[in-house]
């Protein structure tokens, strides 16, 4: 499976354990955690259970008759622990049993937790098995599963997160584009599995958001909406708080002015927000210039949200007026570069993480970050154990990098109070020529052509 060998080789270590094992995965429904679960599956005796939203009663019924169907076997009781007991691999081999959206059974019946239990601990099945619990809710697996299970929660061998994907498996996915044209795909739709599988590498940035966002019938159409509504409630207050926020409002001030609610308001919703991985608060890195650093900043996590808050939602009139063509010349053409910056610097964020695992830096990242000052940022910083720093400045639609800009970068880096052991200069067109001459034969700085890649 594309993207995602370091999960599945985590499944299989965990498989070919001795013992039972009790997995919980989870993660947002775009990153694609069914189809890790299944992939994994393959060619496993396994039993596989999707637990809709139903009543205590009908859940239990239906998974009985999947046991029954699946194992081949009668059912004398409706209990989890006697479907448990039914289960078998059929050999010496370990059993994989997964229930996917299993927050919809624990939520209202306690019994099934308890049979869990049972089952990992071999009261119930004797045979080796493997059950793996996966959840689409990241708000509740995070806030309120660990209380949910109560002392149960120590029985279980692992939580793990699926995330997005990587740019450079978008890269992968999308070989004909050129760099370009891949961080403005990721910009869009980030690394979400669901959303890169729609993608068609063989047309345009420009006519892949037609189609898929703006059209009615794009599979990207109503995506924000559904996204937001599968875990929140009050959706015209998220609504506000998000195209606040895409317009440029990043404080907690600015967001009470733009939307007319209250501070303590906005703050219990940008915490349900961040909760659900849509929202994220944005912490300059730790330098001695602390004072001269903004705080309380936010931002749209979500590269998908934050693209349809950005360009889409303001316009929704337009959306339904326009045809897509139409729609994207006037609202989203001239400013789609701007907006891609910030996805550039992620980019060359995972080029120096890569980089580092192959040992190519002149220095080994202990943590990496950006500054945001009150007069002027600084794209990266990178720092070792013992505070060595590499400073990156990213160029992404300027015609070229220039001189002119790495003296901005000193300057920020003088309110910062931080000092550079070594540069990387990126830049996803060209290099000055006077700036190249300038740092050639300086080993302390690299200038790294990102548009060539």
């Amino acid at each position: 499976m594309a993207g995602r060998k370091a999960e599945l080789h985590y499944l299989e270590q965990c498989y070919h354990q001795s013992g039972n094992q009790l997995l919980v995965l989870y993660g947002r429904k775009e990153n694609g955690g069914d189809e890790i679960l299944q992939e994994f599956c393959r060619g496993k005796k396994s039993f596989y259970y999707y637990a809709p939203e139903t009543s205590a009663q009908a859940q239990l019924r239906r998974m009985g008759r999947e046991i029954a169907a699946c194992f081949q076997t009668t059912l004398t009781e409706e209990s989890y622990e006697h479907y448990f007991k039914r289960v078998k691999s059929g050999d010496a081999s370990k059993l994989v049993l997964v229930i996917d959206e299993f927050q919809h059974i624990l939520k209202k019946d306690g019994t099934f937790l308890e049979s869990i239990v049972k089952l990992k601990d071999k009261k119930l099945y004797p045979g080796p098995v493997l059950i793996v619990l996966h959840s689409t809710s990241v708000s509740w697996v995070e806030q309120e599963m660990m209380q949910a299970f109560g002392a149960s929660g120590k029985k279980v061998t692992d939580v793990t997160k699926i995330k997005e994907l990587r740019f450079l498996d978008l890269v992968r996915a999308f070989p004909a584009y050129s760099m370009r044209e891949a961080v403005a795909a990721y910009g869009v739709i980030g690394g979400a599995p669901e959303y890169m599988r729609q993608w068609d590498g063989e047309k345009s940035v420009r006519q892949n958001i037609c189609d898929l966002v703006l059209a009615r019938d794009g599979f990207l159409h109503g995506k924000a909406e559904e996204a937001i509504k599968s875990e929140l409630r009050e959706l015209s207050v998220y609504h506000a708080i998000l195209e606040a926020m895409a317009a440029g409002n990043r404080k907690l001030n600015g967001l009470y002015q733009e939307t007319g609610f209250s501070r303590a308001k906005i703050s219990v919703y940008l915490k349900n927000l961040m909760a659900f991985d849509v929202v994220e608060k944005v912490y300059s890195f730790e330098t001695g210039g602390w004072q001269n650093a903004q705080k309380g900043l936010y931002q749209i996590k979500d590269a998908f949200l934050n693209f349809w808050f950005k360009f889409v939602y303001p316009y929704l009139s337009d959306l339904r007026r326009l045809s897509p063509e139409e729609f994207y010349e006037k609202h989203i053409g001239a400013g789609l570069e701007p907006y891609l910056k910030r996805y550039f610097v992620k980019v060359c964020m995972e080029y120096l993480e890569l980089q580092d695992l192959v040992h190519k830096l002149p220095l080994h990242i202990h943590k990496m970050g950006t500054w945001v000052g009150k007069k002027g940022n600084i794209d990266i910083i990178a720092q070792n154990s013992v505070r060595e720093n590499l400073i990156c400045l990213c160029s992404w639609d300027e015609p070229e990098m220039t001189f002119e800009m790495c003296q901005e970068l000193f300057a920020s880096m003088e309110q910062a109070k931080i000092t550079a052991n070594y540069y990387y200069l990126f830049t996803a067109r060209t290099f000055e020529e006077k700036l190249v001459k300038m740092v050639s034969g300086d080993s302390r700085i690299v200038l790294v052509g990102m548009g060539e890649a």
